[in-house]
């Protein structure tokens, strides 16, 4: 089983600042490489610039206390 296969909370990550851009809302299925393509392919239907920001990005676990932090800016 893969380090995304078992995980709670999937977000999309920047690989330089480690910065969380996007928490996936849904619970992911498959295999590692399925559910990478999933929350990708998600990520970039939620708007045109996520194309640009996915070339320096990935996906990863979330902690809860990342997913918590990200709704208090949503607001």
């Amino acid at each position: 089983m893969g380090k995304l296969e078992s995980a709670e909370k999937l977000g999309i990550r920047d690989k330089d600042t480690r910065k969380v851009l996007a928490v996936y809302p849904y619970k992911a299925e498959g295999t590692d490489a399925e559910i990478n393509k999933i929350i990708r392919d998600w990520y970039y239907q939620q708007n045109c610039s996520a194309e640009d920001q996915l070339l320096t990005a990935y996906v990863d676990v979330l902690t809860e206390q990342e997913i918590k932090s990200r709704k208090k800016f949503k607001g």
